[in-house]
């Protein structure tokens, strides 16, 4: 998975293009991960540190939260497309729920979606509303807790048993197991990175032998 990760010869990895419409996005040529979360709840941050072993890649982070106002297309190298979408909640742009209700109905190259959640707050009204898209459109997704490194152990510990007791009660399409990430410190970004090199099809199953 790292080495998918590290740009070399013969395997480039780059910002690609930006888009508000899906008349405006690059052609489904690569199977696809796309990252959505609230404004402000680091995903931006995410991004870069999944790709913080190829440094030239640029990923703005902005300190004003809601800065990302359009679909960012990442390609990694021949092998898969990462897109990093508008914060919702908060600053969110005028056009966000058509720009994202079209690109999650029509992406059929759409491998997995990864619903950032933050970790010091937890699960947000405005998250509830992601998560009912995403159920009502079936598409499979995976939610990631963010900023752990901010969050006390007892806080922490609160808002991941929370989050599992609803992905049990309340979905049907989440992946059972929470990602838990902090992108200063680079906690839990391996465990992501093989998490999408595996669903884009990119990390050979290894046989016990």
């Amino acid at each position: 998975a790292e080495t998918l990760f590290r740009s070399g010869r013969g395997h480039v990895i780059d910002y690609v293009s930006s888009a508000v419409r899906m008349d405006h996005v690059p052609p489904p040529a690569l199977p696809e991960v796309c990252f959505i979360g609230r404004s402000n709840v680091g995903k931006s941050s995410l991004i870069r540190a999944l790709f913080s072993l190829s440094p030239e890649v640029e990923v703005r982070v902005s300190k004003t939260p809601g800065h990302t106002k359009k679909m960012n297309f990442f390609k990694v190298g021949k092998y898969f497309t990462l897109v990093d979408m508008p914060g919702y909640g908060y600053r969110a742009p005028q056009d966000f729920v058509e720009m994202v209700e079209a690109y999650l109905q029509e992406r059929h190259n759409l491998k997995r979606t990864f619903l950032l959640v933050d970790g010091v707050v937890g699960l947000q009204k405005a998250d509830h509303i992601a998560v009912e898209m995403l159920e009502e459109f079936g598409i499979p997704y995976v939610m990631v807790l963010t900023k752990i490194d901010r969050a006390s152990r007892g806080l922490l510990l609160k808002n991941v048993l929370h989050i599992q007791e609803f992905v049990k009660e309340k979905t049907q399409g989440c992946f059972p197991q929470l990602f838990l990430v902090s992108s200063p410190e680079f906690l839990g970004v391996h465990l992501l990175r093989c998490f999408v090199a595996h669903v884009t099809g990119n990390l050979p199953a290894v046989e016990a032998s």
